[in-house]
This record gives structure tokens, sequence and C-alpha cells, in this order.
């Protein structure tokens, strides 16, 4: 049973005969009925979805940041989904089987907001990374935009960041990786977070550091 939302001329909610009517976003969809798949999975099809399935496994450990990072990213895809759906297209090298992901064609932000000249980052004491960047504004910027600052051990799945660390105008900020009991590398990512939070930059890739 499906329900007629405003009346006969709204919204359907529910099944009517072979396809459901939702909303996503406020936007009304129609879609058929799912079908159990009859047909072999063809190899092309395996790929794309261990592609997506480890899309999803490399960025859970970002959850929070990439919410962030990839707010907006379209009218109907954003956060974390829009992150997934970005590294599946983008970011995989090599040919099936032998796919692997390449850290430096990941985007953990996504925007039109302008980067920062000079952006750097160094090791400045015992688990302390220190990122810079040239304090000078730049096009469309503002004082108190803030950096985001990421370092992400693949390895342990566990990462360190913040998504509203110090303004644009001071030019640097770190970030404290709290266990180092053993030394591990880090791959870090720099961007900026509108002081309005209706923009952000696109990250950038600084490297790996072992720290």
């Amino acid at each position: 049973m499906a329900k007629l939302i405003n009346g006969i001329n709204g919204d359907i909610r529910g099944t009517v005969g072979s396809v459901v009517g939702s909303s996503w976003k406020g936007e009304p969809h129609i879609k058929k009925k799912y079908k159990n798949r009859t047909k072999k999975i063809t190899p092309k099809e395996k790929g794309n979805r261990n592609k997506f399935a480890d899309s999803q496994f490399w960025l859970k450990p970002l959850l929070d940041f990439v919410r962030v990072g990839f707010k907006g990213y379209t009218k109907r895809v954003e956060g974390f989904s829009a992150a997934k759906s970005y590294l599946s297209r983008n970011a995989f090298e090599g040919e099936q089987p032998h796919v692997r992901i390449n850290p430096a064609l990941v985007k953990v932000s996504f925007g039109d907001l302008p980067l920062s000249n000079d952006l750097a980052v160094a090791l400045t004491a015992p688990g302390q990374l220190t990122f810079t960047w040239d304090p000078a504004m730049v096009n469309d910027t503002a004082p108190e935009d803030q950096v985001m600052m990421l370092a992400y051990n693949i390895e342990d799945k566990k990462a360190y960041y913040t998504t509203t660390g110090q303004f644009r105008s001071t030019g640097a900020d770190t970030l404290q990786i709290t266990d180092t009991t053993q030394k591990r590398t880090y791959h870090l990512y720099m961007a900026f977070n509108g002081y309005d939070r209706m923009r952000r930059s696109d990250s950038v890739y600084l490297g790996a550091m072992t720290v």
C-alpha cells in the first residue's frame, strides 16, 4: 500500500503495482520494485563492488572528517557517501584484480574555497606535527577560515585530525600524535574550512611521515 502525500497530485510513498515511491533530501522519487537477480555477476561488476567496499573500509576511520570535508558535495550526495564515491572513481591504481588505493590521489575535503600558498608540514617535537601556510589572504578567503589537518595511519586504521583548527591568518597549527610507542607511517592532508561553514577547500596531500 502507498500513501498519497498532498492528494492525488502529490508525492507517492510506498508501493504501487510495480513501482515504489520515496523521498530523498526532500525530492520525490519513483523506481521499479527490486527483483532478485538471476544473472551471474560479471568480473567488471565484481571489481566495482570490491572497489566500493575497499573505499568504505579505507575511509571508515575518517568518518567525522569527511562528513565536514564533503558537506554539500552535490545537492543529493554529501559527506561519507560523497567521499567514498570520489575515492572509488579517482584514487585506485592498477588493473583488476590487482588494484590499490593511492593515498596521494585521495581527497578528504572537496570544495571551491581557495587554499593558502606554501602549504607544508614538519615534525617539530616528538609526536608533534606542525602544519604551516602563508597567512596572506588570497582571492576569496577570510582571516577567520580555519585549517583542517589530518594524519592517517592506514596500517592500523588510526587517525588524528581537526576540522576547526587555527585561523587562516595565523599561518600555523599543530597536530599531536598521542600514540608514539611504536613508529608508524602517517599520511598527511590539509584543507580549509570556511569561517561561515558554508564552504571548504579541496584537500592537499602533503606526503607520508614516520612518527
